[in-house]
């Protein structure tokens, strides 16, 4: 039972943490020094890639309209203009997908430490401040996802590969940064952020599943279940609360926090070692 609810503590970190441009790998990280599931080592690298899982399956209900390139009824067919999104979306995600599947075990090697995500906070955490204050005056040149380009989206998708090698780094933070720098409304941004985050942790799951096995304990499945359905219920909410937030407010709040929690990151792993 003590497991279950540890579950259900990384399902709403991750459910808040993913969607705000604030870095899940970072919180997770945190988290784990105060609380620690009592896992084998493999299960627990799964853990952290496939409970997103859960918090996609939130992108799919809220967005569906938006998302599903299918019309059924008395005309059924294809939707042009989704199947064109999703041409791009996939596009975008060819770059962090192949570095995903070629360089996986190096990367968290080389870059999954405290250092570099405390440093990837910050970093981004400034671009953010920076880049908000330069678009201050500025008019979105995107401002509706059917005005999404194969180069704004080629560019984005770049900004994801910076999230795939640099943990701390936030794939929602870098993909949305990524939008707002090239001109994309903060609106669209996070809506085509959102998307691209479906190929991508569908693949990487599945990957991370295949290098774990299928072979579950009963209180593996329930702890990873546990974690994804509370994932999907925060996420909804954490969702829906973003896309009201940002009609009226822009991501410098975010900026500071990732700045702050960075410098906390910094300071506490700093001390134990």
């Amino acid at each position: 039972m003590i497991e279950i609810l540890k579950a259900v503590l990384f399902g709403v970190v991750e459910g808040v943490t993913e969607w705000l441009p604030i870095s899940s790998t970072g919180h997770m990280i945190l988290l784990n020094e105060f609380v620690t599931l009592e896992v084998s080592g493999e299960f627990w690298e799964m853990f952290l890639v496939v409970i997103q899982l859960g918090a996609i399956l939130a992108v799919v209900l809220l967005f569906w309209d938006k998302i599903f390139p299918f019309r059924f009824g008395a005309k059924p067919g294809i939707r042009k203009e989704t199947m064109a999104l999703w041409y791009k979306i996939i596009g975008a995600c060819i770059p962090a997908a192949v570095v995903g599947i070629l360089f996986d075990d190096v990367l968290e090697d080389w870059f999954y430490n405290y250092p570099t995500v405390a440093l990837a906070l910050i970093l981004f955490g400034i671009a953010f401040i920076v880049i908000e204050e330069k678009n201050k005056d500025r008019r979105a040149v995107i401002t509706d996802l059917s005005e999404m380009t194969w180069k704004a989206a080629f560019l984005i998708g770049f900004f994801q590969l910076i999230a795939a090698i640099f943990p701390g780094t936030s794939r929602s933070g870098a993909t949305i940064l990524g939008a707002l720098l090239i001109g994309v409304s903060r609106t669209v941004a996070a809506e085509f952020t959102f998307f691209l985050a479906i190929p991508v942790m569908l693949g990487a799951s599945f990957l991370k599943i295949l290098k774990f096995g299928f072979a579950f304990s009963v209180q593996e499945l329930m702890i990873l279940g546990t974690g994804m359905i509370t994932a999907f219920a925060v996420s909804v909410l954490v969702i829906k609360f973003l896309m009201d937030f940002i009609k009226k407010h822009d991501f410098k709040v975010f900026g500071w926090y990732r700045i702050c929690l960075g410098c906390l990151v910094m300071l506490y792993f700093w001390k134990m070692y």
